[in-house]
């Protein structure tokens, strides 16, 4: 979020806490935590996943927030909002699967996803240091020229 333009407000909407979707406890009896996340995505104007990649896909948690997200039926949160995906894996192929398994989604959920640049994050947990900071200067320069293209993205598609 540091590397985003300074016009670019970012937020962390965390998922790990989302109870498990269940159709039949949707509606009026949600859980508050559904109702939470579903507000928060709404209220964006653009989304921007991070994520590992697990057996070629994407982490349970994830898979989860875009079912909770995109439920009830036609009410989705996710709607025509413009997104970008940076997949990450201590392999070589930088999360290639959950990258392109997610795409998949995006096409139902109606999110105008951006083509380029592509960021695959090879070797992950060897970007950083100890304290959590990108410690490879080549690594910075491209995720700060992903988050321009980002924002430009995000602009085109949210211009009124």
């Amino acid at each position: 979020m540091a590397l985003a333009p300074a016009d670019f407000d970012c937020e962390i909407v965390e998922i790990g806490q989302l109870p498990f979707y269940n159709e039949d406890t949707d509606g009026d009896a949600a859980p508050a935590a559904w109702r939470d996340f579903r507000a928060k995505v709404k209220a964006a104007d653009a989304v921007l996943f991070l994520t590992p990649e697990y057996n070629r896909s994407v982490p349970a948690a994830l898979k989860n927030a875009i079912d909770v997200g995109s439920r009830p039926y036609g009410q989705s949160a996710w709607d025509g909002k413009p997104v970008a995906i940076m997949s990450v894996s201590p392999g070589a192929i930088g999360g290639f699967g959950a990258n392109h398994h997610l795409r998949q989604s995006l096409v139902f959920l109606n999110m105008p996803a951006m083509q380029q640049p592509e960021a695959y994050v090879s070797g992950a947990a060897k970007l950083f240091d100890d304290k959590g900071n990108l410690a490879s200067e080549a690594t910075q320069k491209f995720f700060a020229s992903f988050m321009e293209a980002y924002a430009a993205w995000v602009r085109v598609h949210t211009a009124k």
